[in-house]
């Protein structure tokens, strides 16, 4: 009787473990798409043509531990020694951040758009939420200040996992002006364990995912925290979140505007659902940009 127990202890431990692999690989490697599959998306939302009229230049720069980040160049029409950098979100690509590109080319930046870790045309690598991609960041903006020696202002944007990355880098006091925080999570936690109540699965399935990221990839899902950047941060923030986002909930923008030290703002776009603000709600958005980086001093009261 003891083997049988013991032969069942260890089958049940193996599928545990395996089942804690999966759930890891699941959620950190999910499918990601393909630039023409963003290009697609993008273009059935929203006018892109203004994208292909623009002066372009791609580049490769080495991301932490020497990954390598592609990058793209889109300069203004105006000239300008104002940048911004943009990050996507999980599973996009940089494709995913024209939507917001009129909203900075108007304001008088240019852009620089890259595809995150794992994502684009980038090597197959695991999704960290924050923890490696934070780090990559940092070595983009390095890389960006010296590439552009005359700069004179330089922010970063986020969406989702991008707001995420943006925030976290927070924590290395990057050399930048302000920083655009739209829908990201304060904690990947919350985010997962909502996915999971969604869908009438137990929520101790995270716990397990966690197991397995822990096994499998040597990171842990609760370390996954881009709020506890924020505690000495004095970068200005602009926290933007839709207001219909059932995916990360609002509260996620409004634990980490109350975490955040510095200068902040915070709002809610109404009837928007997760990632599409800008196109739910055009005007104000800008127009919260606008005012944010006017109180901030990075545009001039006219701009």
């Amino acid at each position: 009787m003891f083997k049988i127990l013991l032969i069942v202890l260890i089958l049940l431990t193996a599928v545990l473990i395996a089942g804690a692999y999966w759930l890891a690989g699941f959620t950190m490697t999910g499918k990601r798409q393909t630039l023409d599959e963003a290009m697609t998306w993008q273009s059935a939302h929203y006018d892109t043509s203004f994208y292909e009229s623009l002066e372009k230049k791609d580049y490769l720069v080495k991301g932490e531990g020497d990954y390598e980040l592609h990058v793209q160049f889109l300069k203004n029409p105006v000239p300008s020694e104002k940048y911004v950098i943009l990050s996507h979100g999980y599973t996009d690509n940089r494709i995913g951040d024209l939507k917001y590109l009129k909203v900075y080319l108007d304001l008088g930046f240019n852009c620089i758009i890259y595809d995150l870790r794992g994502h684009g045309l980038n090597a197959p690598d695991i999704t960290t939420y924050g923890i490696l991609e934070a780090k990559d960041l940092l070595k983009l903006i390095e890389d960006t200040r010296a590439r552009y020696p005359q700069l004179e202002s330089l922010g970063l944007h986020g969406e989702s996992l991008g707001a995420a990355t943006t925030v976290t880098c927070l924590q290395y006091r990057p050399e930048v002006d302000f920083a655009v925080a739209d829908c990201g999570f304060s904690d990947i936690e919350n985010v997962l364990r909502g996915a999971y109540k969604s869908v009438k699965a137990p929520s101790f399935l995270f716990d397990l995912a966690d197991l397995g990221a822990r096994l499998r990839y040597r990171y842990s899902l609760k370390d996954m925290r881009p709020v506890d950047a924020l505690e000495n941060n004095e970068i200005p923030v602009l926290f933007l979140h839709g207001a219909a986002d059932s995916f990360i909930l609002p509260e996620n923008s409004k634990r980490m505007y109350e975490r955040t030290k510095g200068y902040k703002e915070l709002y809610y776009l109404e009837g928007a659902e997760h990632a599409v603000s800008v196109l739910r709600q055009p005007e104000a958005y800008a127009r919260y940009v606008c005012e944010f980086l006017r109180a901030i001093g990075q545009i001039s009261k006219e701009g």
